[in-house]
Protein backbone atom coordinates (compact mmCIF):
# COMPACT_ATOMS: atom_id res chain seq x y z
CA UNK A 1 0.00 0.00 0.00
CA UNK A 2 1.17 3.57 -0.66
CA UNK A 3 3.28 4.95 2.20
CA UNK A 4 1.38 8.23 2.24
CA UNK A 5 -1.90 6.37 2.73
CA UNK A 6 -0.57 4.23 5.57
CA UNK A 7 0.98 7.27 7.27
CA UNK A 8 -2.27 9.25 7.06
CA UNK A 9 -4.27 6.24 8.28
CA UNK A 10 -1.89 5.86 11.23
CA UNK A 11 -2.51 9.52 12.03
CA UNK A 12 -6.26 8.95 12.07
CA UNK A 13 -5.83 5.93 14.35
CA UNK A 14 -3.60 7.90 16.74
CA UNK A 15 -6.05 10.79 16.99
CA UNK A 16 -8.89 8.31 17.57
CA UNK A 17 -6.93 6.69 20.41
CA UNK A 18 -6.43 10.14 21.96
CA UNK A 19 -10.15 10.90 21.65
CA UNK A 20 -10.99 7.54 23.25
CA UNK A 21 -8.83 8.39 26.27
CA UNK A 22 -10.40 11.85 26.53
CA UNK A 23 -13.87 10.32 26.29
CA UNK A 24 -12.99 8.05 29.20
CA UNK A 25 -11.99 11.08 31.25
CA UNK A 26 -15.26 12.85 30.44
CA UNK A 27 -17.24 9.75 31.40
CA UNK A 28 -15.48 9.67 34.79
CA UNK A 29 -15.61 13.36 35.63
CA UNK A 30 -17.91 12.55 38.57
CA UNK A 31 -16.16 9.33 39.64
CA UNK A 32 -14.69 9.52 43.14
CA UNK A 33 -10.89 9.35 43.20
CA UNK A 34 -10.57 9.03 39.42
CA UNK A 35 -7.27 10.11 37.87
CA UNK A 36 -7.27 11.42 34.32
CA UNK A 37 -5.17 9.63 31.72
CA UNK A 38 -1.99 10.89 30.11
CA UNK A 39 -1.59 10.10 26.42
CA UNK A 40 1.70 10.08 24.56
CA UNK A 41 2.56 9.91 20.87
CA UNK A 42 5.43 7.87 19.41
CA UNK A 43 6.90 7.57 15.93
CA UNK A 44 6.21 4.39 14.00
CA UNK A 45 8.82 2.51 11.97
CA UNK A 46 11.42 4.55 10.15
CA UNK A 47 13.23 3.10 7.15
CA UNK A 48 15.53 4.03 4.29
CA UNK A 49 13.66 5.36 1.23
CA UNK A 50 15.45 2.82 -1.01
CA UNK A 51 16.47 3.41 -4.62
CA UNK A 52 16.06 6.95 -5.77
CA UNK A 53 15.96 8.36 -2.25
CA UNK A 54 18.36 10.96 -0.95
CA UNK A 55 21.36 9.52 0.89
CA UNK A 56 21.11 9.63 4.68
CA UNK A 57 17.37 10.19 4.76
CA UNK A 58 14.64 8.00 6.23
CA UNK A 59 10.89 7.86 5.82
CA UNK A 60 8.46 7.19 8.63
CA UNK A 61 5.10 5.49 8.93
CA UNK A 62 3.32 8.12 10.98
CA UNK A 63 2.64 8.12 14.71
CA UNK A 64 0.74 6.12 17.28
CA UNK A 65 -0.90 7.23 20.53
CA UNK A 66 -1.15 5.28 23.77
CA UNK A 67 -1.97 5.88 27.43
CA UNK A 68 1.33 6.34 29.27
CA UNK A 69 0.03 6.81 32.80
CA UNK A 70 -2.19 8.80 35.12
CA UNK A 71 -2.32 12.42 36.08
CA UNK A 72 -1.52 12.04 39.78
CA UNK A 73 -2.59 15.53 40.85
CA UNK A 74 -4.80 15.62 43.94
CA UNK A 75 -8.50 15.97 43.23
CA UNK A 76 -10.64 18.44 45.17
CA UNK A 77 -11.71 17.21 48.61
CA UNK A 78 -15.47 17.36 49.04
CA UNK A 79 -16.96 17.21 52.52
CA UNK A 80 -19.75 14.65 52.90
CA UNK A 81 -19.93 14.38 56.72
CA UNK A 82 -20.59 10.65 56.19
CA UNK A 83 -18.48 8.71 58.75
CA UNK A 84 -17.53 5.90 56.36
CA UNK A 85 -16.26 8.26 53.66
CA UNK A 86 -12.50 8.82 53.63
CA UNK A 87 -10.34 10.89 51.28
CA UNK A 88 -6.61 10.43 50.88
CA UNK A 89 -4.93 13.77 51.46
CA UNK A 90 -1.50 12.49 50.38
CA UNK A 91 -0.12 10.33 47.56
CA UNK A 92 -0.95 6.65 47.92
CA UNK A 93 -3.80 4.20 47.66
CA UNK A 94 -6.20 2.16 49.76
CA UNK A 95 -5.40 -1.55 49.55
CA UNK A 96 -8.36 -3.76 48.62
CA UNK A 97 -9.02 -7.27 47.34
CA UNK A 98 -9.26 -7.51 43.56
CA UNK A 99 -12.36 -9.03 41.98
CA UNK A 100 -10.38 -12.07 40.83
CA UNK A 101 -8.34 -12.32 44.02
CA UNK A 102 -5.01 -10.72 44.77
CA UNK A 103 -4.38 -7.07 45.52
CA UNK A 104 -5.93 -3.95 43.98
CA UNK A 105 -5.40 -0.28 44.80
CA UNK A 106 -7.92 2.54 44.83
CA UNK A 107 -8.39 6.13 45.94
CA UNK A 108 -12.18 5.77 46.12
CA UNK A 109 -12.90 6.03 49.83
CA UNK A 110 -16.68 5.74 49.58
CA UNK A 111 -16.80 2.78 51.99
CA UNK A 112 -19.80 0.61 52.77
CA UNK A 113 -20.54 -2.12 55.31
CA UNK A 114 -21.09 -5.41 53.43
CA UNK A 115 -23.50 -8.19 54.45
CA UNK A 116 -20.58 -9.93 56.18
CA UNK A 117 -19.75 -6.81 58.20
CA UNK A 118 -16.61 -6.05 56.22
CA UNK A 119 -15.83 -2.57 55.01
CA UNK A 120 -15.95 -2.53 51.22
CA UNK A 121 -15.60 0.01 48.44
CA UNK A 122 -18.63 1.22 46.48
CA UNK A 123 -17.84 -1.47 43.87
CA UNK A 124 -17.84 -4.23 46.50
CA UNK A 125 -14.10 -4.78 46.96
CA UNK A 126 -13.21 -5.66 50.56
CA UNK A 127 -10.42 -3.84 52.35
CA UNK A 128 -7.17 -5.78 52.73
CA UNK A 129 -6.51 -6.68 55.47
CA UNK A 130 -10.24 -6.97 56.31
CA UNK A 131 -11.88 -4.47 58.63
CA UNK A 132 -15.09 -5.84 60.18
CA UNK A 133 -17.76 -3.78 61.84
CA UNK A 134 -19.50 -5.80 64.60
CA UNK A 135 -23.26 -6.10 64.55
CA UNK A 136 -24.98 -3.43 66.57
CA UNK A 137 -22.33 -0.79 65.95
CA UNK A 138 -23.91 2.38 64.62
CA UNK A 139 -21.91 3.74 61.62
CA UNK A 140 -22.35 7.20 63.14
CA UNK A 141 -20.21 6.05 66.07
CA UNK A 142 -17.32 4.94 63.85
CA UNK A 143 -14.19 7.05 63.92
CA UNK A 144 -11.40 6.86 61.33
CA UNK A 145 -8.09 8.40 62.34
CA UNK A 146 -5.75 10.11 59.85
CA UNK A 147 -3.54 6.99 59.79
CA UNK A 148 -6.53 4.83 58.82
CA UNK A 149 -7.26 3.31 62.23
CA UNK A 150 -10.96 2.44 62.49
CA UNK A 151 -12.58 2.47 65.92
CA UNK A 152 -15.94 2.63 67.63
CA UNK A 153 -15.78 4.34 70.99
CA UNK A 154 -12.65 3.01 72.71
CA UNK A 155 -12.62 -0.21 70.66
CA UNK A 156 -10.22 -0.50 67.73
CA UNK A 157 -11.81 -2.42 64.85
CA UNK A 158 -8.95 -2.47 62.39
CA UNK A 159 -6.94 -0.25 60.11
CA UNK A 160 -7.31 0.84 56.50
CA UNK A 161 -4.09 -0.16 54.73
CA UNK A 162 -2.57 2.86 52.99
CA UNK A 163 0.01 1.79 50.43
CA UNK A 164 2.13 3.03 47.54
CA UNK A 165 4.18 1.72 44.62
CA UNK A 166 7.47 2.88 43.14
CA UNK A 167 6.02 3.71 39.72
CA UNK A 168 2.28 4.56 39.71
CA UNK A 169 2.35 4.92 35.91
CA UNK A 170 2.99 1.18 35.74
CA UNK A 171 -0.33 0.33 37.42
CA UNK A 172 -3.02 -1.36 35.31
CA UNK A 173 -6.64 -0.19 35.50
CA UNK A 174 -8.93 -2.93 36.86
CA UNK A 175 -12.26 -1.61 35.56
CA UNK A 176 -13.49 -1.07 39.12
CA UNK A 177 -12.15 2.45 39.60
CA UNK A 178 -8.93 0.93 40.89
CA UNK A 179 -5.60 -0.42 39.75
CA UNK A 180 -3.68 -3.68 39.73
CA UNK A 181 0.04 -3.72 40.53
CA UNK A 182 2.37 -4.96 37.80
CA UNK A 183 6.08 -5.62 37.40
CA UNK A 184 6.36 -2.12 35.92
CA UNK A 185 4.72 -0.48 38.95
CA UNK A 186 6.95 -2.24 41.46
CA UNK A 187 5.95 -3.94 44.73
CA UNK A 188 3.14 -2.67 46.94
CA UNK A 189 4.42 -1.30 50.23
CA UNK A 190 3.13 0.71 53.18
CA UNK A 191 2.91 4.41 52.36
CA UNK A 192 4.91 6.37 54.90
CA UNK A 193 3.16 9.47 56.09
CA UNK A 194 -0.06 8.70 54.16
CA UNK A 195 -3.15 10.31 55.67
CA UNK A 196 -6.90 10.16 55.21
CA UNK A 197 -9.65 12.60 56.12
CA UNK A 198 -12.89 11.18 57.49
CA UNK A 199 -16.18 12.56 56.22
CA UNK A 200 -14.81 13.59 52.83
CA UNK A 201 -14.21 12.19 49.35
CA UNK A 202 -11.63 13.06 46.71
CA UNK A 203 -13.29 14.22 43.53
CA UNK A 204 -12.07 13.28 40.06
CA UNK A 205 -9.12 15.40 38.95
CA UNK A 206 -10.42 15.72 35.39
CA UNK A 207 -10.19 19.35 34.21
CA UNK A 208 -13.09 19.67 31.80
CA UNK A 209 -11.74 22.87 30.21
CA UNK A 210 -8.45 21.16 29.34
CA UNK A 211 -10.22 18.00 28.17
CA UNK A 212 -12.54 19.89 25.83
CA UNK A 213 -9.61 21.84 24.38
CA UNK A 214 -7.69 18.61 23.80
CA UNK A 215 -10.79 16.99 22.28
CA UNK A 216 -11.02 19.84 19.76
CA UNK A 217 -7.35 19.39 18.84
CA UNK A 218 -7.82 15.63 18.42
CA UNK A 219 -10.88 16.12 16.22
CA UNK A 220 -9.02 18.61 14.03
CA UNK A 221 -6.04 16.26 13.76
CA UNK A 222 -8.34 13.41 12.77
CA UNK A 223 -10.00 15.56 10.12
CA UNK A 224 -6.64 16.64 8.67
CA UNK A 225 -5.41 13.04 8.52
CA UNK A 226 -8.65 12.06 6.86
CA UNK A 227 -8.18 14.83 4.30
CA UNK A 228 -4.69 13.52 3.60
CA UNK A 229 -6.14 10.07 2.89
CA UNK A 230 -8.68 11.56 0.50
CA UNK A 231 -6.08 13.69 -1.28
CA UNK A 232 -3.67 10.78 -1.70
CA UNK A 233 -6.49 8.61 -3.03
CA UNK A 234 -7.28 11.27 -5.63
CA UNK A 235 -3.60 11.51 -6.62
CA UNK A 236 -3.40 7.76 -7.09
CA UNK A 237 -6.59 7.79 -9.16
CA UNK A 238 -5.03 10.39 -11.50
CA UNK A 239 -1.79 8.38 -11.70
CA UNK A 240 -3.69 5.22 -12.55
CA UNK A 241 -5.57 7.11 -15.28
CA UNK A 242 -2.31 8.27 -16.84
CA UNK A 243 -0.89 4.74 -16.85
CA UNK A 244 -3.92 3.43 -18.68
Amino acid sequence: MDTALTTAAAGMEAQQAWMDALSGDIANVSTTGYKSQRVGFRDLLYQSPGRGGAAGTTTGSGAAAEVIGQNLEQGTLEATERPLDVALTTPGYIKVRAAGGGVALTRDGNLQIGPDGQLRTATGQALQPPVRIPKGVDPEDISIAPDGTVSAGKRTLGRIALVEVTNPDGLQADGENGFLPTAASGPVRAARGARVQQGALEASNVDMASVMTAMTEAQQGYALSGKAVTTQDEVLAVANGLIR
